[in-house]
């Protein structure tokens, strides 16, 4: 389809796949789901002036296009941040880190998969110098669909680790995924900014064979945490040591860098330090996999944890779940709450809640008073319910 004569209308491109947000002159995107089939709001979006109608059966696919379009029209570099823990937190101490410099534009909350990063393109103005698109992937060619609509001209994976493994496969098809990052940086002389401390991402950068159409390689170590800033966890460093990467590459000063990054305040329930009447918390309760669920506990120096089942594990389910449980006992917590079934089907001495209405209900009996607690969990084990009761 050729979208010349829409974009070159639009100052920027207002898109949306919510026939309640439509406003005149927008782009509707009626896009169909497994609950919902945006083809039947379609009449009433005209009604509410939507200049422009996607529908059908190929609505992503057109919308995903005009994304590509629209980032092609623009021109702006693009810096793609994929990995298996860190990215968003990396995406956002990068966004702030380039904003003392830069008008830039970056991926808002979690809108990584197929339709959030063709939507993040279309968010980009004239006005902006640079993007930061943020890639998430659960299934092999996800990360190579994205890059295609994307088109990076930089890229960084901040690690890979034991993830979404019921659609990978293994940690090798974790390893293949991610690296399809670095394979379309090769292929159109892009820029990798890369961890030289990880061996992973170095294997990962071998297997390509000859590097020599890379437009280069900006290596960078993980260093300590620097004082002053708002995130909990030393294992921040790694997110901390590639945003300085990025920023001393783009010509940020250190201390300008070090300056956004202190006052860079975390949101959404990532490593998050609160303090309450009655406890202090560490709240992680947006994404949880081995890696970063082993990385959190180790880093806790309280004696009160309260953590979420791990899913889209597959054949990896019990075993993973019995190494968080065997890592609790070497450190012999004081006092644990697990939440979810997958944790029945390990060897865990303590006290399981199915879900975490059972937990609240616990909570509202058992009220925990003066503990240090940290809360880790993913996004659909809702442990953010229980902040009001801590």
């Amino acid at each position: 389809m050729d979208w010349n004569f829409l974009i070159s209308n639009k100052d920027s491109l207002t898109v949306t796949t919510d026939s309640r947000r439509v406003t005149p002159g927008c782009v509707f995107v009626a896009l169909k789901g497994e609950h919902f089939d945006g083809n039947d709001f379609v009449d009433q979006a005209e009604k509410d002036g939507a200049a422009y109608i996607i529908k059908g059966e190929h609505a992503l696919q057109q919308l995903q296009d005009l994304a590509r379009a629209w980032r092609r029209h623009l021109g702006l570099p693009i810096i793609a941040i994929t990995g298996t823990n860190g990215k968003t937190t990396t995406k956002e101490l990068t966004a702030a880190v380039l904003s003392t410099k830069y008008n830039i534009h970056y991926t808002q909350g979690n809108l990584n998969n197929a339709l959030g990063v063709p939507l993040t393109l279309l968010q980009c103005t004239r006005a902006h110098k640079m993007a930061i698109v943020e890639m998430g992937a659960s299934h092999p060619g996800d990360i190579r669909e994205l890059v295609d609509i994307a088109e990076p001209d930089y890229g960084l994976i901040t690690n890979v680790g034991r993830a979404h493994l019921e659609g990978f496969g293994s940690f090798e098809g974790v390893m293949r995924t991610k690296a399809e990052l670095y394979d379309y940086l090769l292929a159109h002389r892009g820029i990798v900014f890369r961890n030289a401390d990880n061996p992973y991402l170095k294997e990962m950068l071998g297997r390509l064979g000859d590097l020599g159409n890379l437009g280069g390689i900006v290596e960078y170590h993980t260093g300590t945490m620097p004082s002053g800033t708002q995130l909990v966890g030393e294992y921040n460093a790694e997110n901390v040591s590639a945003a300085l990467c990025v920023g001393t590459y783009f010509g940020i000063s250190e201390d300008d860098a070090l300056a956004a990054i202190r006052a860079y305040t975390p949101t959404n329930n990532r490593s998050q330090h609160m303090k309450t009447e009655r406890n202090e918390l560490v709240i992680d309760a947006y994404n949880a996999n081995p890696t970063s669920m082993q990385a959190a506990i180790c880093a806790f120096q309280g004696e009160t944890y309260i953590l979420g089942a791990m899913r889209e594990l597959g054949e990896y389910t019990k075993v993973e779940h019995q190494n968080l449980v065997n890592m609790l006992l070497e450190r012999k917590a004081e006092r644990v709450l697990l939440v979810g079934p997958e944790y029945r089907e390990t060897t865990a001495p303590y006290p399981i809640f199915d879900n975490v209405e059972a937990l609240i209900a616990y909570l509202k009996e058992q009220a925990l008073t003066g503990c240090h607690i940290l809360i880790k969990g993913s996004r659909s084990n809702q442990l953010e319910q229980i902040i009001p009761l801590l």
